[in-house]
């Protein structure tokens, strides 16, 4: 069920937004409050992870309270260069406030997401190409998400869309080497998505310098036709990478 609503955006959306959630527990590995939930709508029940705004721990390069809105841009973002890398992800009211709520993901665990990882993935290889559109900060291997088929979800897009160059990431193994066709089609999407609707969503969550320097990244890219290399005055590397 849950990987059938991850491909109908549309139902998953509306559950998502008009569910009425059940707090589970809370993830207490995730530095930010983390709550998975039942969710429930007209018939419809599945998981999700809830973040609200209030459990955001204060970061000295990002603005307080903004976390949420962020998760929500990335998939945008990701459904925009069509990839559906981000589960469906809405910023809705929940039992702590307002937040964000995203499609919960259960990986399919006969991946050793470490390989995964490390591995010449064409999937991961597309993560790792919009991880550079969105400048992801913190790019972990827990981060992914493997399901059946082979088809491999991204989560926790808090830390992304900074003006700065601050791509922090464990998928480093493509620096440098030309960008496969469909990369620069889903690049080219995203690009015109930017000059429209698109831009204005995300101008409600980010700032509208973040949306032009997102606009900026995925110019260079599709000018260069490369992977990106690492910051030189940035960690390259998240820690700990899981």
């Amino acid at each position: 069920m849950t990987q059938s609503l991850a491909e109908d955006t549309a139902a998953a959306e509306r559950l998502l937004t008009h569910g009425a959630m059940t707090v589970e527990g809370r993830l207490v590995q995730a530095s930010n409050a983390t709550l998975r939930c039942d969710i429930e709508f007209e018939g419809l029940r599945a998981k999700c992870v809830y973040k609200p705004v209030a459990g955001e721990r204060p970061l000295w390069d990002f603005p307080d309270g903004t976390l949420a809105g962020r998760e929500v841009a990335a998939y945008l973002v990701s459904q925009a260069m069509g990839w559906r890398i981000v589960p469906p992800t809405v910023h809705r009211d929940g039992p702590w406030g307002p937040g964000m709520a995203q499609l919960w993901i259960e990986p399919d665990p006969a991946v050793d997401v470490v390989a995964l990882s490390r591995a010449n993935d064409a999937a991961v290889r597309r993560i790792a190409v919009f991880d550079a559109v969105i400048n992801n900060a913190d790019r972990k291997i827990g981060h992914l998400l493997p399901v059946a088929g082979g088809h491999v979800h991204g989560c926790d897009h808090g830390v992304c869309f900074s003006t700065e160059y601050k791509l922090r990431t464990v998928l480093w193994q493509w620096r440098g080497k030309p960008l496969k066709p469909l990369a620069l089609q889903g690049l080219a999407r995203v690009r015109a998505e930017l000059e429209g609707e698109l831009a204005g969503r995300l101008a409600r969550l980010i700032t509208a310098e973040e949306v032009e320097a997102t606009r900026r990244r995925v110019d260079l890219m599709l000018k260069h036709r490369v992977h990106p290399y690492p910051p030189e005055d940035w960690p390259a590397v998240p820690w700990p990478p899981m």
